[in-house]
């Protein structure tokens, strides 16, 4: 008797990580820093890299496979995915290729009394919550770097700082909004980030986004920077729809019910107004001019914001 779980270890597991390995040094990490980041030892990265261990040529060879260890390796390299998030998405790989494809097919192999059964080992939820954060949060991450590795954003910050902010596909709420605690400031002449993104902790832009979201928006992604006349212009010029708003003043209360973000918005054909809207608001009384950039994700927003630099 054979466990699918037995082909997972004995076949799955040493191909992907086999191929994760040499991506990851293809990607110029040392054996050292492989090791580190696949949480194995050094001495297997190096049995991995001169072909000592037996791999499975139909996983190594599945292009789902394929392009989700180059997708991994590439975020794990690059920072974009935690170690968690890797293991999200290889967890849900295995899930999906258990369902009666390419992992039960070894199992059938190792089994052939299995063969014409009819089960279903698909026991994780591949659109689970917690992928979906790591997702937002990898995706985030990745428009933190565009924003920050352009030459002449921290001129852009306002006072109050700027966030960028990336929600989950059903967001209903800030919890649901993943953004940089402490906003991101510019400290002589460079924008800096005070710490990795988390959920819950934006509630301006947060709040911008998810207006936007209950206008009939389709965008998961915004970005706050300094008002100016000729930002709005050229962000028309490059056929983003701007659209003005009128601030709730200091002192003045809402209770939601006037959301002037949404209110904005709602006046206008959501089909119509593209993937990207800037929305602005002039300032008032306690409250600073400032423009909002809302999009699919966060790296486009951090895209056409360098773009205007």
């Amino acid at each position: 008797m054979k466990f699918i779980e037995e082909v997972v270890v004995d076949e799955f597991l040493p191909t992907v990580r086999a191929m994760l390995a040499e991506e990851l040094r293809d990607r110029d990490l040392t054996q050292r820093e492989v090791a580190d980041t696949l949480g194995i030892s050094q001495s297997a990265v190096s049995k991995y890299a001169h072909g000592d261990v037996a791999t499975n040529d139909r996983v190594a060879n599945d292009d789902r496979v394929r392009e989700t260890v180059e997708r991994v390796a590439a975020g794990l390299a690059d920072g974009d995915l935690t170690r968690v998030a890797a293991l999200v998405e290889l967890e849900v790989l295995i899930r999906r290729l258990e369902a009666g494809d390419l992992l039960a097919d070894l199992h059938e192999a190792a089994m052939p009394a299995l063969a014409g059964a009819e089960y279903d080992f698909a026991i994780h939820d591949p659109d689970s919550g917690l992928r979906d954060r790591e997702r937002t949060l990898s995706s985030l991450r990745r428009g933190l770097r565009t924003l920050t590795a352009a030459s002449g954003f921290a001129g852009l910050i306002p006072n109050v700082g700027s966030n960028l902010a990336e929600c989950v596909p059903d967001a209903v709420d800030i919890e649901d909004v993943a953004a940089v605690p402490g906003r991101i400031f510019d400290v002589k002449g460079t924008a800096t980030v005070p710490s990795d993104p988390e959920f819950g902790v934006s509630e301006h832009v947060a709040g911008v986004l998810l207006s936007a979201r209950d206008a009939g928006l389709d965008v998961r992604g915004a970005v706050n920077v300094r008002y100016n006349p000729a930002l709005v212009d050229a962000l028309a010029a490059d056929g983003v729809t701007t659209v003005e708003f009128t601030p709730v003043e200091y002192g003045e209360t809402s209770d939601g019910t006037d959301d002037p973000v949404r209110a904005a918005l709602a006046d206008r054909d959501a089909a119509s107004l593209g993937d990207v809207v800037a929305v602005y608001q002039t300032g008032g009384v306690g409250v600073e001019p400032v423009l909002y950039v809302i999009g699919p994700d966060a790296p486009t927003v951090a895209r056409v914001v360098r773009g205007l630099l």
